[in-house]
């Protein structure tokens, strides 16, 4: 795993993971949002990484939305094809370069 400069606590691991979690619960259907917008959110703004890392080891997350979280550019995961499936079955669109419309689709909580 990378070093973090700001290495975070065993607790603050756990607060993280919890946080990340809720807040991918709380995506609405048809829109998406990023890593990097999570992790500030949880208030771990340079651990987009650690994003990817929990949802994609957290038991938990099978039951939440998190085909609804792409990068920055709106690129989806790389290795599961499936995603871009249920993002347009929810009604996303994609541009041209296979990139969700992040203009169009880009969910950001009203509170920010």
């Amino acid at each position: 795993m990378k070093d973090y400069p700001d290495k975070m606590t065993v607790d603050e691991v756990r607060a993280f993971q919890s946080d990340v979690l809720n807040i991918v619960s709380q995506i609405p259907l048809g829109r998406v949002t990023t890593y990097g917008l999570i992790a500030t959110l949880a208030g771990w703004p340079s651990h987009a990484r650690m994003v990817g890392r929990t949802l994609r080891y957290s038991p938990e997350a099978t039951q939440l939305p998190c085909h609804r979280v792409v990068n920055k550019e709106g690129r989806t995961a790389p290795g599961w094809g499936g995603q871009r499936l249920l993002l347009e079955e929810e009604g996303v669109c994609f541009k041209a370069n296979g990139h969700v419309d992040m203009n169009r689709y880009l969910w950001e909580p009203e509170d920010l």
